[in-house]
């Protein structure tokens, strides 16, 4: 959780409103960033630095540097998070608290939230960004059986134990209601938002055309993708679609960081592919700025059944820039695009529809615009992170009264 920090937003975003609405907030958080490929240089050497972010006190803990080298390393990285973190929240951070809240994947961090909690005696709220393990299942990340039964009962320990869960989807709602048992009462829903005060403050002093200019994508139909490069992303797929796309003017920017990125420059240099472009992660601010100058935002994920029941957190940011969206996601997010009109859905690793669709939008200029200002409406009245962030603050401080 940094101020130039390029992802990190769900939780950037909604305790700075939550301190701007007078709450005080201490923030236990990583020294690696879930994409990023090493430590910065200011954590080298350390296990925990206190910082500042506004009014919110920081605490950066000790993560492993095999977090992004294999699966074995992230593992470590997630364990040694869950120590770091749990020593600097019994020792480290100081104050009256009235609530821990754990928001996962990692899973595992649930372990030293609730420990925190029990031994600081304070109410535990759990939240659900994504379903794990199943996903770790699904993209083959997470296959052996004595992990994944282990993992199951630590996640079913831990819902027991939170007195709020907060899930990011009505699928997800729907699981953890349904499949999983969890008692109706715990459960909410304060999904991923739009940051419309970021968007509209970068967009009053940017200009496009200069951009566009600067950055060489003058005359060129730019599709954007922002996030994650990694197993679940599945971003092969882009680079088979725009290798169908070599006698047009698309161009693919694909924005982030991960374990598969240094394979998929790779994979596009065997694919001879002058229509993709990698950039390294950037601050939010920045990564508007290269959505403001695009045609059309992409979120992906790789095509298994657990995607269908996520929101991709980029969809939100395309539709506060007004950029209709390319949705290879099926499920709750594919319902999400159609219903707010704001772009297509393709089907996931279906290269053939990408070609076709993308073409289809290639000389309908009038027809992207509008998709755009759907998705912006729809979200304004939807997902505004601002409302969405008051509800959540709200429903918590009912929950501990």
């Amino acid at each position: 959780m940094e101020e130039d920090d390029a992802g990190g937003s769900r939780w950037n975003e909604t305790t700075r409103l939550w301190s701007e609405a007078g709450h005080e907030i201490t923030v236990l958080a990583g020294m690696m960033h879930a994409n990023g490929k090493e430590k910065r240089a200011e954590y080298k050497g350390l296990y925990f630095k206190k910082k500042q972010q506004g009014e919110i006190k920081v605490w950066r803990c000790h993560v492993s540097e095999a977090y992004n080298k294999s699966f074995l390393g992230r593992l470590w990285g997630y364990f040694s998070f869950m120590f770091s973190s749990l020593w600097a929240g019994l020792f480290k951070a100081k104050g009256k608290f009235d609530v821990i809240i754990v928001t996962s994947p990692p899973l595992f961090v649930g372990f030293s939230g609730y420990m925190i909690s029990r031994i600081k005696r304070l109410p535990f709220v759990f939240e659900v960004r994504d379903l794990w393990p199943e996903s770790a299942i699904d993209t083959g990340v997470l296959k052996n059986k004595m992990v994944i039964r282990l993992a199951y009962w630590f996640e079913h320990f831990i819902y027991r134990k939170a007195k709020l869960i907060n899930v990011l989807t009505p699928a997800f709602y729907n699981e953890l209601k349904n499949k999983k048992r969890i008692p109706e009462k715990k459960l909410i829903m304060i999904p991923n938002a739009a940051d419309f005060d970021l968007s509209e403050t970068v967009l009053q002093s940017f200009d496009p055309d200069g951009f566009r200019k600067k950055f060489d994508l003058d005359g060129k139909f730019v599709i954007t993708y922002v996030g994650a490069h990694g197993v679940a992303n599945h971003l092969q797929q882009l680079l088979e679609a725009a290798k169908t796309l070599e006698d047009t003017r698309v161009l693919f920017l694909l924005i982030g960081q991960g374990m598969e990125k240094e394979q998929l420059k790779e994979l596009a240099r065997e694919m001879e592919l002058n229509n993709v472009r990698f950039i390294d992660p950037v601050p939010k601010k920045i990564v508007f700025q290269y959505i403001l100058a695009s045609d059309m935002g992409a979120s992906v994920l790789k095509k298994v059944d657990t995607f269908k029941t996520v929101y991709s957190n980029k969809t939100f940011d395309y539709m506060s820039c007004k950029k209709p969206i390319l949705m290879a996601i099926d499920g709750v997010s594919r319902e999400l695009v159609e219903t707010a009109k704001a772009g297509s859905y393709v089907e996931p690793e279906n290269i053939n529809e990408y070609n076709r669709i993308i073409r289809e939008y290639l000389d309908k200029p009038e027809q992207l615009k509008i998709e755009g200002i759907n998705g912006y409406q729809y979200a304004k009245s939807n997902f505004d992170r601002r409302i969405l962030a008051d509800h959540f603050i709200g429903f918590i401080q009912k929950a501990i009264a």
